[in-house]
């Protein structure tokens, strides 16, 4: 079940019309947990049992902090560290444990042991939500909660359950608390937040997909032009596939009274690489800053020890997003670019405030090296990467599509990029009057359809 097929549209509608009839907020939060449970089960039933081990593993961690909070801080991490190896154990398992045998047996020349495991699906943004909520108890920002459904409910909450945005505890608990109001929800906001973003997805994300798949699957049959058409689609497809998503999953949210953060800040006009991750994926950006790199020491001790935690982290950081040396390598690219661009700034002695000032030739060099790292976060292998960037070498005009129409479909994407940074979507809705609302939404919807593509491609962030 994805929100651009029609059975999203039954199932949400049901699960609302119930939800805002119900007058007990623990009642509302056991339905919405149930529709949560049937959400995940259309995927795959089965690993509703995995996800229960998370939260139980979860409620029983962040249980027993809050009644230790005066013991000695080496019982508690103690504590802390056995729900971490719980929670990174199962993601372990079932993300990587392939691809650690292979690199053994690579490494060792050993006979390879490889498991038919299937990946659940949502399975890191789940665990990052339980890490997350047992260090911030450790940490005593947050008084847990006793009560079991709303740890349930914070890790199952299907908006963002299977590709984010990664939610904090200390944001979704205290909304839990609350009987939601009908009237305070702002639904002409959210219905043009989710239909943006399923303009993102179901008419631009997949529709780009038939110049991505071919080009990547088989990079040597094609030239430098198919390469440029390839990566650049790529680069658009990734952006409005994810962003399109999380557009959905914060509108969805919010007709159910709960407020998600932003996810995405039009990352493709960020004026340097740190600007960028301040607008990419945000809740993975400061999710690694607050729980890995500021752990690790963050900017303390000097610009060496700096450059090795933004290393570290991005490695990681690839690492997250798929069990593969290209995702890493992916991660490395944008290490190396955030090492260059803090020395640059350091060089320039530039300040914090301007990180986001705008710059044309910022912005180019920030969205070349940007589109350059997505060769190797697609790519199956490193030889296809490397195919890829020779396909450069090599001057031809594209087969995929004829360029007399890839050329202004791009202009016409980077002048919607840019023009919907300037638009206020909630100021937009709050202004238009319910009729005039209600008629352009329709006509939207209308136009929109014959762009659809017919065949629902999947979330390319399900896979992580």
């Amino acid at each position: 079940m994805i929100f651009t097929d029609w059975t999203f549209f039954v199932f949400f509608a049901a699960v609302s019309l119930v939800y805002w009839d119900i007058p007990s907020n623990s009642w509302r939060k056991i339905w919405l947990l149930a529709a949560s449970c049937v959400f995940y089960a259309a995927w795959d039933w089965r690993f509703l049992g995995l996800v229960l081990l998370v939260i139980v593993n979860t409620y029983i961690v962040t249980l027993t902090l809050t009644l230790t909070r005066k013991a000695d801080d080496r019982h508690r991490r103690a504590i802390l560290t056995a729900g971490i190896v719980t929670s990174l154990g199962v993601l372990g398992f079932f993300k990587y444990f392939n691809f650690f045998a292979g690199t053994i047996s690579s490494v060792f020349g050993a006979p390879r042991l490889v498991v038919d495991i299937l990946l659940p699906v949502g399975i890191s943004f789940y665990t990052f939500h339980s890490l997350s909520y047992m260090i911030d108890t450790y940490r005593r920002k947050i008084i847990p909660t006793r009560n079991v459904v709303d740890v349930a409910l914070y890790i199952l909450f299907f908006p963002q359950l299977v590709a984010g945005p990664i939610v904090r505890a200390t944001d979704l608990l205290p909304q839990m608390r609350e009987l939601r109001s009908l009237s305070g929800v702002d639904a002409r906001h959210y219905l043009l937040m989710f239909l943006v973003g399923y303009f993102k997805k179901a008419v631009i994300s997949d529709n780009v997909v038939r110049f991505v798949d071919p080009f990547f699957s088989h990079p040597a049959q094609y030239g430098g032009g198919d390469a440029l058409l390839a990566v650049l689609s790529y680069t658009t497809q990734i952006y409005c596939d994810f962003s399109g998503y999380t557009d959905m999953a914060i509108a969805v949210a919010g007709l159910l009274g709960y407020q998600l953060k932003p996810n995405f800040n039009h990352p493709y006009l960020a004026a340097n690489l740190i600007d960028f991750w301040r607008r990419w994926h945000i809740s993975l950006s400061f999710w690694l800053r607050d729980y890995l790199y500021f752990p690790l020491g963050g900017n303390r001790g000097g610009s060496w020890m700096q450059a090795r935690n933004i290393a570290i982290t991005m490695l990681l950081g690839g690492f997250w997003h798929g069990a593969a040396w290209t995702f890493v390598a992916w991660g490395g690219l944008h290490g190396v670019g955030l090492i260059g661009c803090h020395a640059w700034r350091r060089w320039q002695k530039h300040s914090d405030r301007d990180v986001g000032a705008y710059s044309l030739a910022g912005n180019l060099i920030t969205f070349s090296w940007v589109t350059f790292a997505w060769i190797f976060f697609r790519a199956t292998s490193f030889t296809d990467a490397r195919t890829i960037i020779q396909c450069f070498g090599s001057f031809s005009l594209p087969t995929l599509a004829p360029w007399q129409y890839a050329v202004p479909a791009a202009a016409a994407l980077v002048a919607l990029h840019v023009s919907f940074y300037r638009l206020d979507l909630k100021a937009i809705a709050a202004k238009t009057h319910d009729g005039v609302f209600a008629a352009f939404y329709g006509a939207a919807v209308a136009v929109l359809l014959p762009f659809i593509n017919v065949k629902m491609e999947p979330f390319i962030y399900f896979q992580f």
